[in-house]
């Protein structure tokens, strides 16, 4: 045996038998049996074992025993070596074990076990449960975990997403697993059902090729390793695992409980073939006494038959009117909402971060309900929590299924949603909280401060970069339908982030919204919206348009007053714009202190995306460049509201090239705006030809 090891450089190889291999015998011989103390130190004093974890006289490894909400490790005691020095690459690794559960004697098991590689031994922060005693609720998910595991789960647990309760699952840092099958074992050709909770031996072999990223699982019953592979998944573990990791077991209970055992272990890295154990020579696992109680259950069941048959009606009544009024309260998870996602909450979980959802815990209303500040228990961490009600079934489950999608929406100009939580008809949504507030406050009266034209500046590219997200680099389309100032917010460094996705409507690519519907906040809601009911991606330009224009004026879309400036704020802006007087509408409150030509080229790029005619705006990949200073704006800036005449469809830069004609005009604007032809209007034309600096806040004023 010692003759072997020498053929690898000591630095890559490591071999942990906790079966040791006698000194004769080579690497396919016998294997001692179980963690028995062996003919050189005791194999028990290798394990760093806590919880409930023991080992018996026998060499039997026993995880958790016949208690509930039990948790039991062990692990090898050293770390172990995973990368290779030079590369940083994650070695190739193999496992063998053989594992029993054995349930509670006529009851449902629980919860399962996990083979674990950590970057500690001390799972002391891993709870009972669902959680395998290897996470909690705050860290559940958290990448900062660098846990991988192999989980044998015996209970299904709807809000991680479990298949069934019978299944292997492989997970990255929390319990949800990435991919998971229902455990069966392949015999040649034919396949079989195995029940991880029989109190069966069965033989697992866990295999990472590290030249391939290739991770496969196989089960049996037998000592040989099968052909056929239960589980296989894709994944660089480099991106996972640390230097250092331990290695070893995490089993847990429930409020029903299972004796979780392992009966024998291999583990080898650099070397993706795992050796067999010979079950035969494992150690036996407890016997379980099974005595004859048929006697007693007969003469129970026939004295208590009477009691039964005089309490079924009270019995009766307490479901109905006590026990139903509970389970209208529960959180239900239904067969639609397992596979939802992000994390799901507890209604309790959500309830005492906000403290009962308190009047003070209030931080606004929008149009689907109440927003709340909360802190997560046993946490720091703040959040949003946005209540939303919904009357019918079938809204509510295609509400919840779009929820699942935005989840996994990732840009740093989007407001994050964490989680979710349904309750009855009401559906919880929870939110990253942004400390700033949304960008309305700043803006209009009173502001809470004043914002500076960097700010401003910065704050409308992040909004348009994170739209350009939403309509073309995610996997889907996402129209948002409700952009405006309040549902900008800002975080901490004033930094704009787009928030409120209750509206949001998910597309694929090419393809057009089927909604009808027409939903959203006037003054920010396109012409055409009324005509066709469906949303697209250049409504929301059209909304980002007025976005613009609020910023950079510090008024609202439709001013109801009727101040000077009049109804409309495009209106206005355009008249301003039309007589070359533009920099007067830049938000006084900034004191004259902004920059003129960035100013410019927002109002103009405003005005743009105001359009009536779809054609004539820009789409979102456009308006980033231009506000990035890649692309230069067309010099002509037509009305607002203005119609051409077109015999096919035309995209923006073909509406700005063709939408100035010498000898006749398609444009119309009510009385101000007719064909090119008297001086006014060729003044007017004279005007959208003019270089930047016509707009000078000297220039005409």
């Amino acid at each position: 045996m010692a003759a072997q090891l020498l053929i690898f450089p000591f630095w890559a190889v490591f071999l942990l038998l906790l079966h040791q291999v006698k000194p004769d015998l080579d690497n396919g011989g016998e294997l001692l049996d179980g963690f028995a103390d062996g003919f050189a130190a005791p194999k028990r004093n290798n394990m760093s074992l806590s919880g409930f974890a023991a080992i018996d006289n026998s060499g039997l490894l026993c995880l958790t025993n016949q208690t509930s909400q039990a948790v039991g490790h062990a692990f090898y005691k050293n770390p172990i070596q995973f990368k290779n020095l030079s590369s940083g690459k994650v070695m190739s690794f193999s496992t063998s074990f053989a594992f029993a559960i054995i349930d509670e004697h006529g009851k449902r098991g629980g919860d399962g076990l996990a083979f674990a590689i950590s970057p500690t031994s001390d799972l002391s922060g891993g709870v009972s449960g669902p959680y395998l005693g290897l996470f909690n609720p705050t860290n559940n998910g958290n990448i900062s975990n660098n846990v991988f595991a192999v989980e044998f789960d015996t209970v299904l647990d709807p809000q991680f997403g479990d298949i069934d309760s019978n299944h292997v699952g492989i997970d990255f840092n929390g319990v949800v697993s990435n991919k998971s099958i229902e455990v069966v074992q392949f015999m040649g050709n034919d396949r079989a059902g195995l029940n991880l909770q029989s109190g069966t031996v069965i033989q697992a072999w866990i295999q990472y090729d590290a030249s391939k990223n290739l991770l496969e699982i196989k089960v049996s019953t037998q000592s040989a390793q099968p052909r056929s592979v239960l589980l296989n998944y894709t994944v660089d573990l480099s991106t996972i695992l640390l230097n250092s990791m331990y290695v070893g077991f995490s089993a847990s209970t429930g409020s029903t409980a299972s004796s979780h055992y392992i009966l024998g272990w291999n583990f080898v890295v650099n070397n993706v073939e795992s050796k067999n154990l010979y079950l035969d020579k494992l150690p036996n696992l407890p016997t379980v006494s099974k005595k004859n109680h048929t006697g007693i259950i007969v003469g129970v069941s026939v004295s208590g038959a009477l009691v039964v048959i005089l309490v079924i009606g009270l019995a009766f009544y307490y479901f109905r009117k006590i026990h139903f009024q509970k389970i209208q309260k529960a959180d239900v998870v239904e067969a639609w909402e397992i596979d939802i996602g992000p994390h799901r909450y507890s209604y309790k979980e959500l309830e005492k971060a906000t403290n009962g959802f308190g009047d003070k815990e209030i931080l606004g209303f929008g149009g689907f309900g109440r927003v709340y500040k909360g802190t997560l228990p046993n946490s720091d961490t703040q959040i949003a929590v946005k209540r939303v009600s919904h009357d019918s079934k079938q809204g509510l489950q295609e509400f919840v299924s779009e929820v699942a999608s935005i989840g996994r929406l990732r840009h740093r100009n989007l407001v994050q949603l964490l989680g979710w939580c349904r309750r009855q008809a009401d559906l919880l949504l929870v939110y990253e909280f942004m400390p700033n507030g949304s960008l309305d406050k700043y803006l209009f009266e009173e502001p809470k401060a004043i914002l500076s034209w960097e700010q401003r500046f910065n704050i409308i590219k992040g909004v348009a970069s994170g739209l350009l997200y939403l309509h073309e680099e995610w996997e889907q389309t996402v129209v948002h339908r409700d952009i405006k100032a309040g549902n900008v917010l800002m975080d901490s460094e004033f930094n704009g982030r787009l928030s409120d996705f209750g509206l949001a409507k998910l597309y694929e690519h090419g393809s057009n919204p089927s909604t009808t519907r027409v939903v959203g906040t006037l003054g920010y809601l396109a012409p055409e919206l009324t005509r066709t009911g469906k949303p697209t991606t250049s409504s929301d330009v059209f909304a980002f348009g007025a976005l613009m224009l609020e910023v950079v004026c510090g008024k609202r879309p439709i001013n109801a007053k009727g101040l000077p400036e009049g109804l409309m704020l495009v209106d206005w802006v355009w008249e301003k714009w039309r007589v070359g007087a533009a920099l007067e509408v830049v938000d006084t409150k900034m004191e004259g202190i902004f920059d003129e030509a960035e100013a410019v080229m927002v109002l103009k790029l405003a005005l743009f995306c105001s359009n009536d005619i779809v054609e004539a705006r820009p789409t979102m990949k456009h308006v980033v460049r231009y506000l990035e200073g890649e692309f230069v704006l067309p010099v002509e800036v037509a009305p607002p509201n203005a119609h051409y005449c077109t015999t096919g469809a035309r995209g923006f830069e073909d509406f700005y090239f063709q939408s100035f004609p010498t000898t006749s005009s398609c444009f119309e604007k009510g009385s101000t705006w007719s064909s090119v032809g008297n001086d006014e209007d060729a003044n007017i034309q004279a005007a959208f030809t003019s270089p930047l600096p016509l707009f000078n806040k000297d220039n005409g004023r």
